[in-house]
């Protein structure tokens, strides 16, 4: 089916134009991202004018339509560089005001004799710096590395900027041997790919922001929300996950934490020190336990840290130091008066023979933590060989 140019840019700018609305009312369900969202939109939008403006860019004399409809586009790209470089806590301000200058300054000096040549070939370079950029600030985004549109995302703008790279470049060459009957059909071609750029980096880039919106509700419901440990649902359910993978191949410790006399802290200095207190041991068990160690907030003053890949003796070195480390730390301080506070731990390993559930582990932990409470805390004791037991997630 044929389908001429002037069918083709009106598909883009209403695809543009589509693209502008939905990114717009997305950004009402997302407030965290709601400037990058609209300017986004902004940027589809200024891409649609731009491309209007293209159809009539003969009606204006000399170079002015072909340059001014050029110089919109490209500000159409900058701003969806800005908005997808916001996303990473970056911007591009000054090297997009030196583009557009560039841009203005190349068609006023140069427009009225080689008009030609700068609409087909020149114009695809700004073109194809601000898509590679984007495609870049995706490539970058460390906070977006597990979402699995981001590489989409990458694929398309990054292929959109090599396009026009091979436009600008390529192009030219290949006119030298075929003629210009070619630069007809790149022109098509050129019409059907903005089309699909139009369509899929728009809804890519929704989507994007979308599994991160999912992705942080997620975190936040796993997450306590004072200390930014684990909460106990998420201890108990990629703990056991864990503890299954480990098997008895591989040692698992389980540290379970109370911290001592935390009532009378909080009837005497109020909650507010409490808190206080709370955050500080979370702090300090996080610093000690490494990378791998689980950590969670599973009750009021309670803590609990799964450690793979640690047998008895080393866990147990763990835990003294973040039993001497709290101690020996001013938590807080009220009035010129400083706060101390002291934690009992309790230890409890996985026996090489069986694979106990995490429920076991725990209970074998909790046990050799009341034990270490009786003899009056700031201290850890270790589970009993064999000591099995029950506790409820």
């Amino acid at each position: 089916m044929h389908v001429d140019l002037l069918t083709l840019y009106l598909l883009i700018v209403g695809t543009l134009l589509a693209s502008c609305a939905m990114t717009l009312w997305e950004h009402r369900t997302h407030p965290r991202r709601s400037r990058e969202l609209r300017i986004l939109a902004a940027g589809y939008a200024t891409l649609a004018v731009g491309c209007a403006a293209a159809l009539f860019r003969r009606d204006l004399p000399g170079a002015m339509g072909s340059g001014l409809s050029n110089f919109v586009i490209v500000g159409g790209y900058l701003l969806i560089l800005r908005g997808v470089a916001i996303l990473n806590g970056r911007k591009y301000d000054a090297g997009s005001i030196a583009m557009l200058v560039l841009v203005a300054l190349t068609w006023a000096v140069c427009g009225a004799r080689w008009q030609n040549v700068l609409w087909n070939y020149v114009s695809a370079i700004p073109i194809a710096v601000a898509s590679c950029l984007t495609s870049r600030e995706l490539l970058r985004s460390d906070g977006m590395k597990s979402l699995k549109s981001r590489h989409i995302a990458v694929m398309v703008s990054g292929g959109h900027g090599l396009f026009y790279a091979a436009r600008a470049f390529v192009l030219p060459w290949l006119g030298t041997l075929y003629g210009q009957g070619l630069l007809s059909v790149a022109s098509k071609i050129t019409m059907y790919e903005g089309v699909l750029y139009s369509v899929i980096l728009p809804m890519t880039l929704l989507t994007l922001i979308r599994e991160e919106t999912h992705g942080r509700l997620l975190q936040e419901s796993q997450t306590d929300y004072l200390t930014g440990l684990g909460n106990r649902r998420w201890f108990f359910e990629e703990g056991a996950r864990v503890m299954r993978e480990a098997g008895v191949s591989r040692p698992v410790s389980l540290l379970a934490f109370d911290l001592d006399h935390f009532k009378r802290i909080n009837d005497r200095y109020g909650h507010e020190t409490g808190d206080a207190v709370l955050k500080s041991f979370a702090a300090i068990t996080r610093s000690l336990t490494g990378p791998e160690a689980m950590l969670a907030r599973i009750g009021g003053e309670e803590f609990a840290a799964l450690l793979p890949g640690h047998d008895s003796l080393r866990a147990e070195e763990v835990g003294d130091a973040i039993v001497r480390r709290f101690a020996g730390t001013v938590l807080h301080r009220i009035n010129d008066v400083d706060i101390r506070a002291t934690v009992s731990v309790g230890l409890a390993q996985q026996s090489a023979s069986e694979a106990p559930t995490l429920a076991d582990l725990l209970a074998s932990a909790d046990q050799a933590l009341y034990r270490a409470k009786s003899l009056g805390g700031n201290r850890l004791e270790l589970a009993r060989t064999g000591v099995r037991g029950t506790a409820t997630c």
